[in-house]
């Protein structure tokens, strides 16, 4: 079509204006903590409490007690608040290693291990291994483990169905977690069994250095979220011959109907002298000690594999000299990483306002905050009473803000700060001790008649005074960074012209204003044009831009003079 008018006439043209700004990927929280199931320090996102549950456990038994982690508790409530995407990282203290399966006969007796099966949980707890009693049933077996079935073998197709079961349920009375119907063992069809499963197996590498990372093997991504296929011994390559007719030397491989069960994992949570909760203590957090979280927390420095934009370690203490290392090695990732916060515990169960406060003087960063006193609540697995540090309660409360309002509010005060899970605190605070902890960069979680447990503050442990001490523009940064890298991610080896600076703008500036329209910025400026996109920075292949930012910032000191006039004064206007 024509451009330009050559000889009189009318000339339409389309100027399409109508696309959508791309809307800023969301990240959620991070977890790091011991749970009862799971993969060793592989990063896991999940999005539900129930598929955190099946995933990581829930409860376990040390001695006659039944406790619950700490990282349950936390994504129990961060759920529970609105929370949409968690990424646990599951720490233990020694080997783990997952189960496998017992062997699984094949039709012709001489085939006693057709394929294996491997528990993607680790530890201990997966073995279900032990001679079955009436109806079934696998003494071993638990709500925790899994048990597997082989159903509807057919040798005229050369497909069986597998059916993983809880590993506490019985032949009358079957718990299915999954089903795979009509898989096979020929490794060119469609429903092949590591096809249909997953045969993927992921190990950490590097671990004790300062740059650990995952390194995956295996030829089909895991489909199952219980269990990979570890090998295939018999496989039966085409299956059928030119007649269509199954091939004697493989109709001995298909399974014949039977089930079994999983064992020879390593890793016990459960040791002598846990401490667990308000007894968490300088040598000991619930089994662990602050070296087994080190890999984690630098596993997750990786910005570009794993997204979160909060961040807690709740059973770390930083007042703990062995838990300080690993908490500083947290602080300085994320700040160079530069997208999330971390909510930070300062003192064990029983500290002081005092103590506090001292703990926090230490710390100068805009990329944590604390919160003080421990709290109690009912664990949602055990329904026992606990004490929980505040790390374990306020990412809810952030996630709580999110749905409510936007990152850039104020997480804290009565409309999105109440703690109604919480049944009480450690400490009642005066405003005499919610003044001194405040000061100190600590924010007082408060008890209120009528109002209840209430986050009455919202500092970061940045020492020095500007707009960066408070939680909400912090986490407001965090947004706008994190959405304006997306964007320009996109324009990385783009030509270095007027038009690529005006794309980006054309991105940028709406997204601005809709976030002022939205209460989180007073004013913006953005600037990518000549001025600061000279020959020079062209020539070096560099792009630039300078974005200028007024945050919003909030009512937290509210001043109401009440004056007394006579009577008969006339009211100032």
């Amino acid at each position: 079509m024509a451009e330009t008018l050559i000889s009189p006439g009318v000339l339409a043209r389309e100027n399409d204006q109508s696309q959508i700004t791309a809307q800023p990927i969301q990240a959620g929280a991070a977890l790091i903590g011991p749970t009862v199931l799971g993969r060793v320090g592989i990063p896991t996102l999940v999005t539900t409490y129930s598929e955190y549950l099946a995933t990581f456990g829930s409860t376990f038994l040390s001695g006659s007690n039944e406790y619950s982690f700490l990282t349950s508790d936390a994504a129990f409530n961060y759920f529970q608040n609105a929370g949409t995407s968690l990424l646990v990282t599951r720490v233990a203290s020694g080997s783990f290693t997952a189960a496998s399966s017992s062997a699984v006969a094949g039709t012709t007796g001489s085939i006693t291990n057709v394929f294996e099966l491997e528990t993607l949980g680790e530890g201990t707890v997966m073995n279900s291994t032990s001679t079955e009693g009436a109806n079934g049933v696998l003494p071993s077996g638990s709500s925790d483990n899994i048990r597997w079935e082989i159903t509807n073998p057919n040798l005229s197709r050369g497909v069986f169905s597998l059916i993983i079961r809880q590993g506490n349920d019985n032949t009358k009375s079957k718990s299915v977690l999954e089903s795979f119907t009509n898989v096979s063992l020929d490794p060119k069809s469609s429903n092949y069994i590591a096809r249909v499963i997953g045969d993927t197996t992921t190990n950490l590498l590097g671990a004790g250095t300062s740059d650990p990372y995952l390194q995956e093997s295996g030829s089909f991504p895991n489909a199952s979220r219980y269990v990979r296929v570890k090998s295939v011994n018999n496989p039966t390559p085409d299956y059928f011959n030119n007649a269509g007719i199954a091939k004697d030397i493989y109709t001995g491989s298909i399974p014949i109907a039977q089930s079994g069960s999983f064992g020879d994992a390593e890793g016990n949570i459960v040791k002598d002298g846990q401490n667990f909760n308000q007894n968490i203590n300088n040598t000991d957090t619930q089994g662990l000690a602050g070296t087994d979280y080190t890999d984690s927390i630098n596993l997750l420095a990786n910005k570009d594999d794993y997204q979160y934009n909060i961040i807690s370690t709740p059973g770390l203490i930083y007042a703990n000299a062995t838990h300080k290392t690993q908490l500083d090695t947290l602080i300085s990732n994320t700040e160079n990483r530069g997208d999330a916060i971390i909510v930070m515990d300062l003192e064990n169960y029983g500290s002081t306002v005092t103590g506090a406060g001292t703990t926090a003087a230490s710390l100068d960063t805009s990329y944590a905050a604390s919160y003080w006193p421990w709290l109690q609540i009912t664990d949602s697995n055990s329904g026992q009473l606990v004490w929980v540090p505040a790390s374990t309660i306020i990412p809810g409360v952030y996630a709580y803000t999110d749905s409510v309002s936007e990152s850039w509010f104020a997480p804290a005060g009565i409309n999105r700060g109440g703690l109604g899970t919480v049944r009480q605190a450690e400490r009642k605070l005066t405003q005499a001790n919610r003044d001194s902890l405040y000061i100190d960069k600590v924010n007082p979680i408060a008890s209120f008649p009528g109002k209840g447990i209430v986050v009455f503050g919202q500092k970061t442990l940045q020492t020095q005074a500007s707009a960066l001490d408070r939680v909400n523009v912090r986490r407001l940064l965090i947004t706008l960074k994190g959405f304006i890298s997306q964007i320009s991610d996109n324009l990385v080896f783009e030509q270095n012209s007027a038009a690529t600076r005006n794309t980006f703008l054309s991105q940028v500036n709406p997204y601005l204003e809709s976030v002022q329209q939205r209460q989180g910025l007073y004013s913006f400026k953005v600037v990518m044009d000549d001025t600061n996109n000279t020959a020079d920075v062209i020539d070096r292949n560099q792009l630039i831009g300078a974005i200028y930012l007024q945050p919003t910032k909030t009512a937290e000191f509210i001043y109401l003079d009440f004056n007394i006039l006579p009577t008969g004064a006339t009211f100032p206007s």
